[in-house]
């Protein structure tokens, strides 16, 4: 493992054009407006070598904007009871098969060690773009979701990592067994956003009150009596939830989910069958096409034996065999806010 450096990173920034600090400071660094608010409050920032606490000081042609990004402090010990596996590291990004049962990051409500924690707990060179509690989080995996995550190393592969997952060139393949066969290969592009009844949920909304967003969920598998399938699912956004939001819009659950679904006798995992497959993404600094795939945990090898009756999935579970069932989607069945489709 790579160890955090001993010094604060610091780098400078002349202006161009006259703006504001903060509206500077959100496009250069690619961070929202919060992010770079705590920026200027931990005095972080200079402008021509004397401290910024004004996040809307109007900035002139040829100022010097000085950003100091803080060393990552390793964490105080902790009684972590889990360990994760690395599938590949070097001194830019690091990919992880991210357990179930994980948190990502620390909040409020999470009283358990989460993954930045066990991050921090190994001593990892962490990114600090995304806030205190979130070092080196690109992109994150709901808790009960195992599988593919990359982690952003330093500041210049967070930014871009950013970028590819804006852009989609960076993305994954998601895996799941769903308690009813679906229909046909779909695409359901369905806005989401909280539900108002339970705020643990996500729900499909208006698009004025939601987020758009796209899944394609193929067909892979369908057990011996027809009652649970193993599907594909490909994201073309990243909203919370989103996978099992739109299942669940087309009355389909995830089997061992329990928030969107429901535990039922014939669920064989204490889990949602829910796995990141594969990730995809050009590394950060080389330009080089990458592509990682996540083994499945013993519980969901387990789960497969079991629902599928021993059926030989390896053929049908490889990662060209998953990604090639994404190349021709132009007759897929099409699923929007509009339709009311019995399925």
């Amino acid at each position: 493992m790579n160890h955090s450096n001993s010094e604060n990173l610091e780098k400078t920034f002349t202006v161009t054009n006259p703006e504001r600090l903060d509206s500077f400071l959100s496009t250069t660094l690619e961070a929202s407006r919060n992010q770079v608010a705590q920026m200027i409050k931990k005095s972080l920032i200079k402008v021509n070598t004397k401290i910024c606490t004004k996040p809307g000081l109007k900035l002139k042609t040829d100022d010097t904007i000085i950003v100091t990004f803080p060393k990552v402090e390793p964490s105080k010990p902790l009684e972590i009871d889990f360990d994760v596996d690395v599938i590949f590291e070097d001194e830019h990004i690091l990919v992880i098969n991210k357990p179930s049962g994980v948190t990502v990051h620390p909040a409020p409500s999470v009283k358990e060690p989460t993954l930045v924690e066990w991050l921090k707990h190994k001593n990892i060179s962490l990114s600090t773009l995304s806030g205190e509690e979130r070092h080196g989080i690109v992109h994150r995996l709901d808790k009960g979701t195992s599988g593919a995550m990359v982690v952003a190393k330093t500041n210049e592969a967070h930014e871009k990592l950013s970028a590819q997952l804006m852009d989609r060139s960076m993305g994954r393949y998601y895996i799941a067994v769903i308690d009813m066969p679906l229909k046909d290969n779909m695409i359901v592009e369905r806005p989401i956003g909280r539900n108002s009844k339970n705020r643990l949920k996500m729900g499909i909304t208006s698009a004025e009150k939601g987020k758009s967003a796209k899944t394609a969920f193929a067909k892979v598998s369908l057990n011996e009596a027809e009652n649970v399938e193993l599907i594909a699912c490909k994201l073309y956004s990243g909203r919370t939830h989103q996978i099992r939001v739109h299942l669940e819009s087309i009355s389909r659950r995830i089997v061992g989910d329990d928030l969107y679904g429901f535990k039922s006798k014939k669920d064989k995992i204490d889990r949602i069958f829910l796995h990141a497959f594969r990730l995809y993404l050009i590394h950060p600094i080389s330009g080089e096409p990458m592509e990682f795939t996540a083994p499945l945990p013993a519980a969901l090898e387990e789960g497969l034996t079991s629902y599928f009756n021993g059926e030989d999935l390896r053929e049908k579970l490889t990662p060209s065999t998953i990604e090639h069932l994404f190349d021709d989607m132009d007759d897929w069945m099409y699923v929007t806010t509009q339709d009311a489709p019995t399925l």
